[in-house]
């Protein structure tokens, strides 16, 4: 039953850590009012998210270059924690 629990909190953290990538990919490329609290709140949590891969694709078009940052960690925190919690709810 822990190990059963612990594999949902593992799941659900990759899942709100993508969901708030993917957000601010989907602000950004809408062009969202970068000074409202909301959207500034969502761009720093994925901002600390995404943090570790800051600028792995550089390139001239701006959406593409936040798309491919924040799409990556985005992929990798659900492979990475998806993976962990199945491998959890083999044990």
């Amino acid at each position: 039953m822990g190990t059963e629990r612990l594999a949902l909190i593992i799941h659900s953290l990759a899942d709100i850590a993508a969901a708030f990538l993917g957000l601010w990919i989907l602000l950004y490329l809408l062009e969202a009012n970068q000074v409202n609290v909301f959207v500034d709140f969502v761009h720093g949590v994925a901002d600390r998210l995404a943090d570790w891969s800051e600028d792995i694709f550089v390139m001239d078009t701006e959406g593409l270059r936040v798309f491919f940052n924040y799409a990556l960690p985005a992929l990798i925190y659900l492979g990475v924690g998806h993976g962990a919690a199945a491998w959890l709810r083999r044990l």
